[in-house]
């Protein structure tokens, strides 16, 4: 007996030609809400924050200061990037393999459990009940209904990954597409195994710790393991992001400009590095913790490290050389750069695209190595450095390319035209100007030793003085200008999406009506996608590395200010060590 779901079950995109399960329609919707949402409480929060990091304004005591900064961490890299993804899971199987999502009512309770997790966890936090930030450190102990909120967040986690890979099971048993899985898919089913890692070392650190809060005497949690099982969750969870994010960027590059992809292999061995390695890169945030040897952090933070590295450049190199191709194929062909100039720099998810990938490329993945690296993490562990690297990454890197997303899955996904068109066309370079900002100022600040979570940077009252030097106030000033440029830019985004969403106006059937223009995003009624040239005339006109120039010189930059960040870092390092 079939159990192919009755074709009205499905509708069919007009702008992809992709059949959509109604069932996935409705789970991508629920959960991007749900994301939307925590990002609105994470931002909300990052602003006090801020203004109170800002020392010349200090605007919370130490204990909403603590209080909001564990609201903003488990809103920003928990709630908000995790329901995103699911969301991105559900479109990646079901949307793209124009395939039936497989049980869907266990998608529905997957939902549930997550949203009823969030809820439990943001009680205690707003409750004061769990003042124990993102990390939340043994011997801090929260109220338990903190750790049983995650535990449920993790479990609905891990219930959509299973959903994720059954659908792609139906989907090769019912041939709803050809050969191998498209790419996007291949990045998501990455993101799903890595998820599954991820998900397992939570409830391998969480259910004990739950047990502990409870009563003490009933189970003993030995700090240093809980911190090293711990990240195999705290960071793990943003490689989830890393994978997520890099299967947008391929994604964006097609329905922007029709990119291409320049060399499957290595897209895919690259992705598989992902798996196989990233993980291992937890190890750098126990750097200068005494009870792991010096062999395993050095093998762990160099060797298994640079694998992932070598994956994030192979991406770091594809996606832009893929664009170039595909724009060249198309006939901008004048000079090494005219490709890019003409590129459709007002589609909101095309200007997200790129800056997400230079952002996240010369200031995130750049730092990251460099911190990650033994030596020189004495120098910037625990300083405002480390919170400038991932908001470089996870911030303007990943939430910029959810956000760029997003503007296609509004019309494509909800069938609801861009509210304020004009604003949104700006969003992404005033979010990403700011935080580059904010970044970078931050970055520089922990230079000088500014500390990454102390209240009060200046320690009033404490018995002994702490001098920085006069560059640290003005670089905190500009880190709040910048700070304060991004939350602009992500009310901007929260404004337009919920906009869109209840009240915009129906897209309608023909999404090929170039009065559509002003609207929504131009790839969805020029369909660049749809016009992909051939291979023979991609190796015929052009040569595959021919036609990227203007890819490898950006690399080549690239290149240079890594090796000239690197060196500078061990130079600093030197220095402070004053050996010879």
């Amino acid at each position: 007996m079939s159990t192919t779901a009755p074709a009205g079950e499905f509708r069919t995109c007009p702008t992809t030609g992709l059949k959509v399960h109604k069932a996935a329609d409705a789970l991508i919707k629920a959960n991007a809400v749900v994301a939307t949402v925590a990002l609105l409480i994470g931002g909300i929060a990052a602003i006090l924050v801020l203004l109170t990091r800002w020392q010349a304004v200090h605007l919370l005591d130490a204990v909403w200061f603590y209080r909001i900064l564990t609201v903003h961490g488990m809103n920003m890299l928990i709630f908000f990037i995790l329901f995103f993804e699911m969301a991105v899971l559900y479109f990646a199987s079901a949307v793209i393999l124009s395939s039936r999502v497989a049980t869907p009512k266990f998608g529905w309770v997957a939902f549930a459990l997550m949203v009823i997790g969030m809820g439990m966890v943001e009680w205690t936090m707003f409750t004061g009940r769990a003042d124990v930030l993102f990390t939340s450190y043994v011997p801090l102990r929260a109220h338990p209904l903190f750790y049983l909120g995650v535990i449920l967040f993790a479990v609905g986690a891990i219930i959509v990954t299973a959903v994720f890979f059954g659908t792609i099971v139906i989907a090769k048993r019912e041939k709803t597409y050809e050969g191998s899985v498209p790419l996007v898919t291949f990045g998501a089913i990455t993101a799903a195994i890595i998820a599954a890692i991820t998900l397992l070392h939570g409830a391998a650190i969480y259910i004990p710790t739950f047990i502990w809060s409870i009563n003490p005497e009933w189970l003993t949690v030995d700090p240093e393991v809980y911190r090293m099982v711990w990240w195999g969750l705290g960071h793990s969870s943003q490689q989830i992001n890393v994978a997520a994010m890099v299967s947008i960027w391929y994604l964006l590059g097609a329905l922007t400009v029709g990119a291409v992809v320049v060399n499957e292999k290595i897209s895919r061995t690259a992705f598989v590095l992902y798996i196989l390695f990233i993980s291992m890169a937890s190890a750098h945030h126990l750097l200068v913790d005494p009870g792991f040897g010096p062999a395993w952090k050095i093998v762990n933070t160099s060797y298994f490290m640079y694998m992932a590295v070598l994956a994030s450049m192979l991406h770091g190199f594809t996606v832009p050389a893929g664009i170039e191709m595909g724009m060249r194929l198309r006939g901008f062909t004048q000079g090494i750069f005219g490709w890019l100039r003409r590129a459709p720099w007002g589609d909101p998810g095309f200007s997200s695209l790129v800056l997400s990938v230079v952002i996240f490329g010369f200031v995130g993945g750049i730092t990251g190595v460099t911190f990650g690296t033994e030596q020189i993490n004495i120098i910037a562990h625990n300083t405002l450095r480390i919170p400038g690297h991932f908001h470089a990454t996870v911030v303007s890197g990943t939430a910029m390319a959810f956000m760029g997303i997003t503007y296609y899955l509004i019309p494509l996904i909800f069938r609801k035209k861009v509210a304020f068109y004009g604003m949104a066309r700006w969003q992404p370079y005033v979010f990403s100007i700011g935080m580059l900002i904010f970044s970078l100022s931050m970055t520089f600040a922990g230079s000088f030793g500014v500390p990454r979570r102390h209240w009060d940077i200046t320690f009033t009252g404490a018995p002994f003085d702490v001098a920085f030097s006069p560059a640290v106030d003005l670089l905190l000033g500009i880190m709040a200008i910048g700070g304060l440029l991004g939350a602009v830019g992500g009310g901007m985004y929260i404004l337009i999406t919920v906009w869109s969403v209840f009240f915009g106006k129906p897209l309608g059937d023909d999404c090929t009506d170039v009065a559509l223009a002003g609207t929504v995003p131009p790839g969805v009624y020029n369909r660049p996608f749809l016009e992909l040239p051939t291979e023979d005339v991609e190796l015929e006109e052009h040569g595959k590395l021919g036609m990227m120039p203007g890819t490898m010189i950006l690399v080549m930059i690239f290149l240079v200010a890594f090796i000239v960040y690197y060196f500078a870092n061990w130079k600093l390092l030197s220095a402070m060590w004053q050996i010879g």
